[in-house]
This record gives structure tokens, sequence and C-alpha cells, in this order.
């Protein structure tokens, strides 16, 4: 123990100034820009199907004239992508790791587009199933350009940088709903355009081929001018793998809590979200006596359209500065916490539809439901932060990035089904009044939250540059 010499005239407490803020490295916005033309695809290739997705199932015959059945079946549609990405998303982004993230990055690229323009031809239930399945197979983008996007960023700027997923993300679901709804059907909506007894015969075709137009002019757009992030290192001798800091780690090295912890977290966050995800345009087309608002599909595309665009500005403009104030996990732990009121206003929104009540009382719950969503949605970069601060060095990345998402993709596979059969099921049989979808919700969203305070409170800060070993 040191001992100190002090006397009647040696203050007992030394006012010490704060340390110095550091200085935030500028982001490569260039890359950056690049790279986020990727993440638009996403939303394109599975938001742009939700406005008409009810309708065409029943318009498929899949339900035998059943409209209590459509949920089922709509889930398992929605599910399908995630399902298929769970099997093949962490091999990718494994591979991305060794060959470098660009032809990843171009491959999904392609498996997107290819997937939508099969969705669109699609005429039977096992099609549509085939075609869901190519767009999870091929595609494990978000994984790869996470961490990209975590190799162009340090511990200064990375709240920034990753403020920018939402952003894209919410600017591919402001345009994906308003093409699904603005365009399906087009020889009822522009009749002297369309008169081919092709759009007929392919009535949601039009939109699709939108989408996959705009990911054909992304894929050429990154080839050209995307430059690759994985930086250059030792090649392994003799088949052994390298000893150097920088090398990929085994898959056994981030089975650690250090890295499980964080990627936990965001499978429960982006399970509630999906299933609020698949729950709304649900609800918005169902009719008053099933629990929804029996509302149109444009008008369901100009509602998922707005609250996109309103997100995207929140994001860009008040993510920073907020998690800067307050750090990533009070913010992502507020935000758990507020899904609790949006899965309550859904049940209060019918109650007024259905009493009877102006109309007018129902678009303000609605809006308020959606202002919370946009709160919400900040827990996504917020945890993003930490799952690329758990990553052992930068050439194991792209393999915890994987990993995450292919937890993740598990519970968007289960969570969209589950969700849509509860909701049919409690409205067929009536159970606790039709609202056992909220319930069940609610009480997942209280698990959640006590998983979310087990985070550390330092945990988002930059530990890929030091590279840590991972051991207990």
């Amino acid at each position: 123990m040191t001992y100190y010499e002090s006397d009647e005239e040696t203050p007992l407490l030394i006012k010490q100034d704060p340390p110095p803020r550091p200085i935030e490295t500028p982001l490569q916005w260039g890359q950056l820009l690049i790279l986020l033309v990727t993440l638009i695809c996403e939303p394109l290739a599975s938001q742009s199907i939700y406005p008409f997705i009810t309708q065409l199932i029943s318009e498929l015959d899949i339900t035998g004239g059943d409209e209590k059945k459509v949920g089922y079946y709509a889930g398992i549609i929605e599910s399908l992508f995630f399902a298929t990405q769970a099997c093949t998303v962490l091999q990718w982004s494994r591979l991305s790791d060794r060959i470098g993230r660009k032809p990843v990055l171009l491959t999904g690229l392609f498996g997107l587009c290819l997937s939508v323009v099969c969705f669109g031809l699609s005429r039977s239930f096992w099609s549509l199933v085939i075609s869901r399945c190519i767009c999870g197979m091929l595609n494990g983008n978000i994984g790869v350009m996470k961490s990209a996007i975590g190799e162009l960023t340090d511990s200064t700027n990375r709240a920034r940088g990753f403020s920018l997923i939402p952003i894209v993300w919410s600017a591919g679901s402001t345009i994906a709903p308003i093409i699904g709804g603005s365009l399906a059907k087009p020889y009822e909506r522009f009749p002297e355009t369309f008169q081919s007894p092709f759009w007929r015969e392919f009535p949601y075709f039009l939109p699709c081929a939108v989408a996959a137009s705009i990911m054909l002019v992304c894929f050429f757009f990154c080839l050209v001018f995307l430059k690759e992030t994985l930086g250059h290192y030792p090649s392994p001798v003799d088949g052994q793998e390298s000893l150097d800091k920088d090398a990929p780690v085994p898959m056994k090295a981030l089975l650690h809590s250090r890295v499980l912890l964080p990627v936990f977290n965001y499978v429960v966050l982006a399970f509630l979200e999906i299933g609020l995800l698949a729950l709304q345009p649900l609800f918005y087309s169902m009719p008053f006596e099933l629990g929804g608002l029996a509302l149109r599909p444009q008008t369901i595309g100009y509602i998922l359209g707005a609250f996109g665009a309103t997100n995207g500005v929140f994001q860009f403009f008040f993510f920073p500065s907020i998690v800067g104030r307050f750090t990533p996990k009070p913010v992502f732990i507020a935000g758990i916490v507020l899904f609790i009121p949006i899965f309550c206003l859904f049940p209060v929104m019918n109650t007024l539809a259905r009493s009877g009540a102006p109309a007018i009382y129902v678009w303000i719950v609605l809006v308020i439901q959606l202002g919370m969503c946009v709160v919400m949605d900040m827990s996504y970069s917020c945890i993003f932060m930490f799952i690329t601060a758990a990553a052992p060095n930068r050439r194991s990345l792209g393999a915890t990035n994987g990993l995450s998402q292919t937890t993740v993709s598990v519970a968007r596979a289960i969570g969209p089904a589950m969700t849509t059969s509860l909701y049919s099921f409690s409205v067929q049989y009536h159970f606790l009044g039709g609202k056992l979808v909220y319930v069940v919700l609610m009480v997942l969203t209280l698990f959640a939250l006590a998983l979310a305070k087990k985070l550390p409170e330092d945990g988002w800060k930059d530990r890929c540059e030091t590279l840590e070993p991972l051991s207990d």
C-alpha cells in the first residue's frame, strides 16, 4: 500500500478537469454512401409486398375463401425470407472475412433482384414460397454491410456511422410500400396504359419489376464504385491459420458472453419489431369485425411510406446527439420499453373504429403509435454499436455480425408467422377478446427489458481496435 504525506494545508479534494472529449474522426462519406445503397434494396425486397400480400393470398384462393385464415399464410410468406437467410447468412459473412465484402454484397444484390422478379410472376402458393427462399438463400448483405461500416468507422464516429443504417432503411421503407401500394393492379389504376392481358394475369408484377430495376441499378453502381473495405493480412502458411492477432478466430471463440449478450438483445429486439411489421399491414387491412381498420392497399402504402420518411429524418438529425448525451444503453432500454404502449394502441384503434367514433380520433392514435415506433427504432443503431465493439478483432467482424444475423434471421422467421397466426387465432376463436397476440407480445417485451438491463454500461466502446482476447 502507498501512503501520501500531507499537512494541514493539503486540500482534501483536488478538483480535476474532466478528460477532453475525443475529436470525432471524419466519416468516409463516399464509400459509406455507396455501401448504404446496398442496404436500401433489402426493404425494397421485403416491404414492397406488404401493402398487397393479404389481397394476393385471398385472390390465389389459398385459404378456400376463408378470410380468417389469411393471416396464417401471409405470415408464412413473410417468414420464409428470414428462415432461409438464417441457413446461409453466417456462411456469407465468414466468406466475406476471407475473400472480401464486395463480392458477397454483389452476390446478395443479384439474389434480391432475381427473387423479386420471380415473386411478381408467381401465381401459386408454392411459386411464392420458392421466390422467397431464393431471396433469403442468396442474400447475406445486412451482416456484411454492417461489418464494412465497422471497418470504415472508429469509436469516435461509429454512432454517426451506424445512425445511417436506420435512415437508409427508412428510405427504403418509405419507397417500398408506396411502390407496392401504388403500382399493384395497374390495369385498374392506369387503364389507358396497362391494357394488356398480361397485367391481369400478373397484377402484382409491376411493383416487383420496379423494385427489381432499382436493385439492378444498385448492383452496377456498387460494381463500379465500391472499394473493398477488408484490409490485406498475411496469408495462412502450409494450410495453418495465421496466429496474427488480426487472423479470423474460430467460431467457438465467438461463443463468449461479451459477444452473446448483445447478440441476444439484438434477437429479442428484432423479434418484437418484425412482429410489429407483420401486424401492421394485417391490422390495417382486416375488417372492423376482425379486429382491423379496413384500409385499402394504397392507404396502407402511404401510411408506411410516411412513417419511413419521418423515421429517416429523425434518426439522421437526432440519434447521434441523443446517444452522445445519454450513451447507448439507456437509449436502447427506452426503445424496448416503448413496445408496450405501441402494442396496446392496436386494440384501442380498433375499438374506436368499431364504436363509430370520429375517424380523426383513430388517425390521432395511429400517429402517436407511429411516433413511438420512430423513437423505438433508435435501439437498432445502439445494439449495432454493442455488437461491433464485441468482435475480437477486425478479421472476425464478419463472423460476429454473421452470428448475430443468423440468430436474428431465426427470430424473424418465427416472428411474422407467430404474430399473424396468433392474430388470426384470436379473432377466429375470439380468444381474450381477440387480443391474444398483443398480450403475448407485451409479455415478451418484459423479458426483453430484463435482458437489456444486463448490457454493460461501457460495452459499446470500441474494443475491436484493442484486440482484447476473449477470455473470462
